[in-house]
């Protein structure tokens, strides 16, 4: 099935890999209103209408995104008005829901998603990368929590995701200075895998790594996905339980004979496609 045309992203499927590129150079890739919108989609039609194992994130132009698009608060759509502060206030908070939500697709879906950033990374952009499973950059890649710069705190998931990421310490340097750091930096906190000399050394190595990733079961990887995030928010012995769970419910040994008859054989394994998600009673 194909897939739909969008107005943020180009998107390209090729050996079970899903390249989704950003493709509003002209405007620095800010998130505009259509991005927010279109991105949870993106992810959720690649997850349910391909045979993808795998998604790359990557950009156009001199930057990967310049953040949210101050045009989309400027519009007297998107922020909710009322006599009442009150009720103002819950729009506001689920205005800012909906788009925790946009990035945390990127967490949701069950297939890896690897961002490939050149140029500036600013603000909400820092957001989406930290929703990503891994992330690499350029020699010329820089960050930063531009909310901070602008009066604001940013409220999308950086400053709940990079912790995770990086030491506390370091981020809140980042976040209360609101300051660029650099590729090197990057990589020195361990917020980026790699750092390649320039975009094409970067998307060639990424889409190898993606290659490796899509070669794999497709059921062992989702499952790596479910447990590391599951991990990453609860205690040792209650992600413990849960993987004993469900390695009760999911481990069948198909993969493996598959993977050591491949093995004896000198061939590569080849594994079936997890089941295709559809909509609730879908045919």
């Amino acid at each position: 099935m194909s897939l739909p045309d969008y107005k943020s992203f180009n998107v390209t499927l090729e050996n079970r890999i899903a390249h989704v590129q950003f493709c509003r150079p002209q405007a620095m890739n800010s998130m505009d209103k259509a991005f927010w919108v279109e991105l949870p989609l993106c992810m959720r039609d690649i997850e349910s209408q391909t045979d993808a194992r795998v998604i790359v994130i990557s950009s156009t132009g001199k930057h990967f995104s310049a953040g949210m698009d101050l045009g989309v608060f400027s519009d007297g759509s998107t922020m909710p008005v009322a006599k009442d502060p009150s009720r103002v206030a819950e729009g506001i908070r689920r205005l800012v829901l909906q788009l925790q939500a946009t990035l945390s697709s990127l967490e949701e879906i069950r297939l890896p998603v690897l961002a490939a950033i050149q140029g500036g990374c600013i603000g909400g952009a820092l957001d989406l990368v930290c929703a990503a499973d891994s992330r690499y950059c350029t020699a010329d890649a820089y960050f930063n929590i531009k909310e901070t710069e602008l009066g604001m705190t940013a409220d999308v998931g950086t400053l709940q995701r990079l912790p995770k990421l990086i030491p506390a310490g370091i981020v809140k340097e980042l976040a209360f200075t609101g300051r660029k750091f650099l590729a090197a930096e990057a990589q020195q906190f361990g917020l980026v895998n790699k750092v390649y000399a320039d975009q094409e050394s970067m998307m060639a190595g990424v889409m190898e790594i993606a290659a490796q990733i899509a070669a794999n079961s497709p059921l062992a990887v989702t499952g790596c996905k479910e447990m590391l995030n599951y991990s990453r928010d609860h205690s040792v012995a209650d992600s413990l339980k849960y993987m004993a769970t469900w390695q009760a419910g999911m481990f069948r040994p198909n993969d493996m004979m598959k993977t050591f008859q491949a093995k004896a054989m000198k061939t590569q394994p080849e594994y079936d496609d997890l089941l295709p998600i559809k909509a609730l009673f879908e045919k």
